[in-house]
């Protein structure tokens, strides 16, 4: 044979003998792949095992969003019904009281809320710096707990809610407050007040063992800003020339476009404030609950809008956009405490009550001269009243009585600490501005800047 043949034949050669060894190995080791494949594949947890806790983070960042959306909302209702002198302040003061909700509910107010066994009545300090710490970056299935939603996630949705109490006490005391008794206001409201009387339902406490009653927050949150801006109003007094001669004369806002985007802001972050307080999304049944929250939310808005404008066209003879706004906001806020129970037509009808209060309440305060320069007291407090007290007649297992006594109870602690912190504030630092200030404008005399700088020079 060919040597050279020979020598370039062995390699080939090599291989086919090779072969069968090989495939012998690789039959060998295909038992221990499938066993190793078998233990990954044990070892990832499925979608079953992780879906509702992803699901629930999930609705609470979404549904925090949204509640954040709102506070846009609440600065550009109160950007467009004060009037133009006063319009930064009232856009300072908004966004300062979110970021201060977001520190103080952290350092003491979460813990407040949610103390656990060492609930009282009035709640306790308790560790500061609650949540200390979030979940570790890069959390693993394992060594997550399943059973709820991320605790950073559940955090981010209720310091929100904190915010928006605060945000309702702002449109209140509008162009006659000064600024910082103001924030220092809000530094007890969102790390005391709020969560403390929060804490007695949500939190776990005596509210919630007598079978009271608030899916989102009718009382908890909105009767409680209105409470508080209640206080405020009786010890700030009037803005000057409000009342004269037993009249009220109205002082217009400055720009109602940017009130009717504030409200459709609020409509829209609405969606998440009620819906997301399903606190669930990992069953069917808890994504057609949201959904059926969303629907009788959006019912319930509409309905308010639409009997503000009929009533104020039959009481006034024209159409008041003011009270239409302040109609959809309070068949927002009557619905808040029971979105689920209730069928598109009872959420109507909640709806539209709401908006019959938010016409029918502004003379009666103006009649006592409480100066509400938004109208939040009918939208939030007595719309608050009427949607926790209607709650029995939809949801099984709850109470008119109950609901009356998680009301006042709620209505008493905020209307009497806020009236002591207030009246605090004005023996130490004041609470108004002077005379000259307030006609001028807080703009000027507070901040030193225009909102419309060059409308005002004309």
């Amino acid at each position: 044979m060919n040597p050279s043949l020979l020598k370039s034949t062995l390699p080939l050669a090599a291989l086919l003998l090779a072969l069968p060894v090989m495939g012998l190995a690789q039959d060998a080791a295909a038992p221990a792949a499938e066993a190793a494949a078998e233990v990954v594949e044990a070892a990832t947890p499925s979608f079953d095992d992780i879906g509702a806790y992803v699901m629930t983070t999930f609705l609470f960042l979404i549904g925090g969003i949204l509640v954040m959306w709102m506070a846009a909302g609440f600065a550009m209702l109160e950007a467009g019904l004060v009037r133009s002198k006063n319009v930064t302040t009232q856009l300072t003061k908004n966004i300062a009281l979110f970021a201060i909700a977001g520190i103080m509910y952290w350092l003491i107010g979460y813990n407040l809320m949610y103390p656990g066994d060492g609930w009282t009545i009035v709640g306790y300090l308790g560790t500061l710096f609650s949540p200390a710490s979030l979940e570790p970056v890069g959390l693993a299935a394992d060594a997550a707990s399943l059973d709820y939603a991320s605790g950073a996630s559940d955090f981010f949705y209720q310091v929100m809610f904190c915010a928006t109490t605060a945000s309702i006490v702002s449109g209140t005391l509008a162009e006659r407050i000064k600024l910082w008794p103001f924030l220092i206001f809000t530094v007890v409201l969102t790390g005391v007040l709020y969560p403390i009387e929060a804490s007695w339902q949500w939190g776990g406490g005596w509210l919630s063992e007598m079978g009271f009653y608030d899916f989102a927050g009718s009382t908890l949150v909105h009767a409680a800003g209105g409470f508080a801006a209640l206080a405020g109003a009786l010890i700030l007094g009037p803005r000057i020339g409000r009342y004269k001669d037993g009249r009220a004369f109205p002082m217009p806002g400055s720009n109602l476009a940017l009130a009717t985007l504030g409200t459709l802001i609020l409509w829209m972050g609405w969606f998440g404030f009620n819906g997301a307080s399903q606190l669930a999304a990992g069953t069917v049944g808890d994504i057609s609950d949201i959904a059926r929250i969303m629907a009788n939310t959006n019912m319930a808005a509409s309905a308010g809008a639409v009997a503000a404008m009929v009533l104020t066209q039959v009481t006034y003879g024209k159409v008041d956009l003011t009270m239409v706004l302040n109609g959809a906001l309070a068949g927002l806020v009557s619905i808040t405490a029971g979105p689920l129970d209730p069928s598109l037509f009872g959420a109507l009808l909640i709806g539209a009550v709401g908006g019959i209060i938010a016409v029918l309440v502004v003379p009666v305060l103006d009649k006592l001269k409480i100066d509400d320069v938004v109208g939040a007291i009918p939208v939030h407090l007595v719309a608050g009243f009427w949607g926790t007290m209607i709650v029995p007649f939809n949801t099984a297992d709850t109470s008119y009585v109950t609901q009356l006594v998680g009301f006042v109870s709620v209505g008493a602690f905020m209307f009497v600490l806020s009236l002591i912190v207030w009246i605090i504030l004005k023996a130490t630092i004041g609470l108004r501005v002077t005379a000259e200030a307030e006609m001028t404008g807080l703009d000027q005399a507070e901040m030193g800047m225009e909102a419309y700088p060059e409308f005002a020079k004309g």
